[in-house]
């Protein structure tokens, strides 16, 4: 499964974070996925997005849960420089 994180240029993170959003995700979608060849990548875009292909609309829907817990918890797992 291929997962596509767009993040708004116009609210940048602090340096590495999408880095280290993309590690964080895939860690967790691999952990919830363990059988599929998952690529996780996210990167600055016009907007906020989410794409998942290769699954269905409940891979999506679970993985846009998987996102918003990871958001939630970045004080846990994200350490700026």
């Amino acid at each position: 499964m291929r997962v596509e994180i767009t993040l708004a240029r116009t609210h940048p993170l602090p340096e590495g974070a999408p880095e280290a959003l993309a590690r964080e995700l895939t860690k967790r979608i691999n952990h919830e996925f363990p059988d599929d060849n998952n690529q996780v990548s996210v990167r600055y875009a016009g907007t906020n997005g989410l794409s998942v292909t290769g699954q269905g609309k409940e891979a999506k829907d679970r993985i846009s849960e998987i996102l918003q817990e990871a958001w939630e918890s970045a004080d846990d797992w994200f350490r700026s420089n």
